[in-house]
């Protein structure tokens, strides 16, 4: 199938949504590029879902506009939008076929001949061979995979797709994630997925948007969220982000900070915080960003890099790598991720070690901001 570059960008502009005295999104401007894979991530309750049922007219806006190719559909209604939407339940109708599921969308507009459109979308999704099975006779990411075919057939200027994967095991999910950007990338319209899981918007997404409490927290492609995070939020949210606290001794090329009773530096183009002296500051490291040696081996420890003390409470080999909780002066728990390519012995629990790793892997953060924010509980991910 050609690739269809069609319809425009979607811009919201001062949008916002409120039920009562509770504001679900707070005013916000947000521009999905044309032919985009685009993601809203945030937890429940962060204004997600409600942003995108506003861009596909489920919800009314209680202020702003949203607009497709530079018209302004804010007050049409559903059905008169070029947008359709996928949801998680994927709601295909259990007596009909799979070809008179995809088809449904062009019969219900009197067209006739439907053959060649289905069987283009059948290919696309690869299900030819089971277009005239029920869908109960498919497994749930063939019936997710029917359920996008029967939006796209409609031609959409934009696919919207609320929690899509959710319904599906681990194993199927991460297939599917890959399946949707395949298909995006090959009809070439605009996606934008609403998602709770890190991964899932990682993997697929050219942009993510993370919300917060009805707000956009930070805007970008997902390496640059994940390796230069702005807020405590999306450095705990995307991932896992070891925070230590400290105070700024000396500015220039890198930040020398003092923490955990040494000296750590970082870029000072990785800190968006201020940073004069005597100011308080928090040091980010991703967990497979550190390496860990013996304390009796910390003389093999490269010059240049940063490095804390700090003893082993726990370990957990889960095959690729093992993750170790490290109690420090630097930190209430470091989390350190190595990869299983030569275990060594000594790294056990109760072991004196030392953490080490490249300055140039180390962002700043605000420390006013609140250390855990972002960090998901058991409720959360629920």
């Amino acid at each position: 199938m050609t690739q269809q570059q069609t319809g425009g960008d979607v811009r919201l502009t001062g949008i916002s949504k409120t039920y009562g005295s509770f504001a679900a999104v707070q005013p916000l401007d947000l521009t999905v590029p044309q032919g985009s894979f685009f993601a809203l991530l945030g937890a429940s309750g962060c204004g997600k879902t409600t942003t995108l049922r506003m861009i596909a007219g489920l919800e009314e806006a209680t202020t702003g506009t949203v607009s497709l190719g530079g018209r302004d559909i804010t007050d049409l209604p559903p059905y008169k939008r070029p947008v359709n939407t996928v949801f998680q339940s994927y709601a295909l109708f259990p007596h009909l076929d799979i070809t008179e599921n995809i088809a449904f969308g062009l019969r219900r507009r009197g067209i006739k001949s439907v053959k060649k459109q289905v069987d283009d979308m059948l290919e696309l999704v690869q299900l030819g061979d089971f277009a005239r099975r029920k869908p109960h006779q498919l497994s749930g990411g063939q019936q997710q995979r029917v359920a996008v075919a029967r939006a796209l057939i409609n031609h959409p200027q934009v696919l919207l797709l609320d929690e899509p994967l959710g319904a599906l095991d681990l194993k199927l999910r991460r297939q599917m994630q890959l399946e949707l950007k395949r298909i995006q990338t090959e009809v070439g319209i605009t996606f934008v997925h609403v998602t709770h899981d890190q991964e899932e918007a990682m993997t697929m997404a050219d942009t993510v948007a993370v919300m917060n409490g009805g707000r956009v927290e930070q805007l970008g492609d997902p390496a640059d969220l994940y390796e230069n995070p702005r807020t405590t939020f999306v450095a705990n949210f995307l991932g896992t982000s070891n925070l230590i606290e400290g105070e700024v001794v000396s500015t220039g090329t890198d930040i020398v900070v003092s923490a955990g009773g040494g000296k750590l530096r970082l870029p000072t183009g990785r800190c968006p915080a201020p940073t004069a002296n005597g100011g308080k500051l928090l040091l980010g490291i991703r967990p497979e960003k550190i390496s860990l040696a013996h304390r009796d081996d910390a003389d093999a420890i490269a010059e240049g890099r940063n490095r804390v003390t700090g003893r082993i409470v726990d370990s957990s080999f889960i095959g690729v790598s093992t993750q170790y909780v490290v109690e420090s002066p630097a930190g209430k728990s470091l989390h350190v991720y190595e990869q299983n390519v030569d275990r060594r012995a000594g790294l056990t629990a109760g072991a004196e070690v030392v953490l080490h790793w490249n300055p140039a892997h180390t962002f700043g953060l605000d420390a006013t901001q609140d250390i855990d924010a972002g960090v998901e509980t058991v409720e959360d991910a629920a």
